[in-house]
């Protein structure tokens, strides 16, 4: 007998469609396994076979035939257990034919029959949402990420014995075997993420005006930031705290977070929807298909795991040089496609990097009581920074040594809630400015079009002549000053850019002492 079941298979972070067709006919016991599949998907042959055994379910001795198309794509993860073993109950005729129609199985047994979670079960229920599939049967441990999506029903099941009885049960009495589970994914942002909890706070940063104000302007206009400091200075702990600054997640932007989350397997068990900002931060000694995406079989890498968060590179010229310059692309196109022989794989990457390093190997630079490097070992450890990173950071500062008096004084300082109230205006009247454009930050501003949206008056263009050649500008560092002007007019309400918003951008800019911009 011959039947058809319907399932879903990941090419990057979306999905397609896949039958897993069945067929039982009478001859030599075998089971074979056909569709351009990955070593885990042939083992769901015996994965399979020992689960019906193990509750009870015993299927004669036949010839057992498994395809699962499209043949030409190929097939990865542990997903289809689920289909194949009710494609061979149904092909079987231990469960009724026609019971399966309209529904979309996934997940992987254990061999208990026991349902494991599954990787990427978000994006394939919002696929079958379009492809018409009305029904889905999910692990439990997946039950809240699939119920997310609006217009599909969603049922989560522990064990491919529950999975059976609800199929040969009366349509009217199917929800008694199975519920379906409801989940409101707007109930995850009511409030407006207002409520701190434990979460790291910019009341706890001590002293660091400088860096404060500048993570708050990188925030605001999703400016790249690096800040060069000796070694407890606070560069990790203000970078650690620039997600409770930015905007919470819409909706939205948490569906594709939370579809990059399931599609890597890192979403934890009962959760339905990542609700916070991202934040990233490798290690040096990271290797490119990690933090880029890749492999064989291709992964979500770092920076599509920071998607609509933060990257934050610490150490950074200790990173393999080959790593950091692999992040040029990805920081312009806000993607990044994986090319295999099977095919190309794109993810996307629209983060906010934020970089932190020494000022030399010691650490201590300028400080020349502490600090015992050359020049030219200063030099060459800041070279480690390639241009074109370094073209892409619109933000650079300074930290000093935290001041005594600081550390004894601890109160004034404005909490992460309060600063992300002014990054949230800065960023909508930026939305309204580009309305109807492909930028949506002043960060994106292609220098193409920087005249038009960063205007300077007669005042402030006499001032900004008067940088670009007392500071020796390039053409790259005027256009990053312009950029970073006009977020931090946006963040005092004001129409154009003024004078004070330029010398203060200007401030911000690469030091001509490390790196010579």
């Amino acid at each position: 007998m011959f039947t058809t079941i319907f399932s879903g298979a990941l090419l990057g972070v979306r999905a397609y469609p896949v039958s897993v067709e069945v067929d039982i006919s009478r001859g030599l016991p075998a089971f074979y396994m056909v569709g351009s599949l990955s070593t885990e998907v042939r083992e769901s042959r015996e994965r399979v076979t020992v689960a019906l055994k193990n509750v009870g379910l015993n299927i004669p001795p036949c010839h057992v035939t498994v395809n699962l198309s499209p043949a030409d794509r190929r097939k990865e993860g542990t997903a289809f257990d689920l289909p194949i073993a009710v494609g061979i109950l149904e092909a079987a005729e231990m469960i009724p034919k026609e019971s399966t129609k309209g529904i979309l199985f996934l997940g992987e047994l254990g061999l208990d029959g026991e349902l494991k979670p599954a990787r990427g079960v978000l994006p394939i229920v919002q696929e079958a949402a379009v492809w018409g599939i009305k029904e889905c049967i999910v692990p439990k441990a997946n039950e809240r990420e699939g119920a997310v999506i609006p217009g599909i029903i969603v049922r989560g099941a522990q064990n491919i014995l529950e999975i059976m009885h609800f199929l040969k049960a009366e349509k009217e009495e199917r929800e008694s075997v199975l519920q379906a589970v409801g989940v409101d994914g707007k109930q995850f942002f009511e409030g407006g993420g207002d409520v701190e909890g434990e979460k790291p706070d910019f009341s706890e940063v001590t002293g660091q005006d400088t860096a404060r104000r500048a993570a708050e302007i990188a925030a605001a206009g999703f400016h790249n930031l690096l800040m060069v400091g000796p070694p407890g200075a606070g560069k990790s702990m203000i970078a650690k705290r620039i997600p409770g600054i930015l905007p919470t997640l819409t909706l939205e932007e948490s569906l594709e977070v939370t579809s990059i989350v399931s599609v890597a397997g890192l979403m934890k068990e009962g959760e339905a929807l990542v609700a916070e900002r991202p934040f990233r931060s490798p290690h040096h000694t990271i290797s490119q298909p990690a933090l880029i995406g890749g492999n064989a079989v291709p992964r979500p890498g770092m920076i599509s795991l920071a998607h609509r968060g933060v990257l934050f590179l610490d150490e950074l010229p200790e990173f393999q040089r080959s790593v950091l310059d692999a992040l040029r692309q990805p920081i312009e196109d806000r993607l990044v496609t994986i090319a295999r022989a099977g095919g190309n794989v794109t993810y996307p990457s629209d983060f906010m990097l934020v970089c932190a390093m020494n000022p030399c190997p010691c650490g201590y630079y300028p400080d020349k009581n502490r600090c015992h490097c050359t020049e030219t070992q200063v030099r060459r450890y800041m070279g480690k920074v390639s241009g074109p990173i370094l073209d892409r950071i619109d933000l650079c500062v300074e930290l000093e040594p935290v001041d005594f008096f600081c550390l004894k004084e601890k109160t004034g300082n404005e909490s992460s809630a309060d600063i992300r109230k002014r990054v949230s205006r800065a960023r909508q009247r930026q939305k309204e400015r580009f309305a109807g454009t492909n930028y949506r930050f002043n960060g994106d501003i292609e220098a193409s079009v920087i005249e038009k949206y960063c205007h300077l008056g007669a005042e402030e263009q006499h001032c900004m002549e008067q940088l670009y050649h007392s500071l020796q500008l390039s053409a790259r560092a005027y256009h990053r000053i312009l950029r970073v002007a006009r977020t931090i007019a946006d963040l005092e309400e004001a129409e154009q850019i003024k004078t004070e918003h330029l010398m203060e951008a200007s401030f911000y800019r690469p030091s001509l002492e490390y790196w010579g911009h």
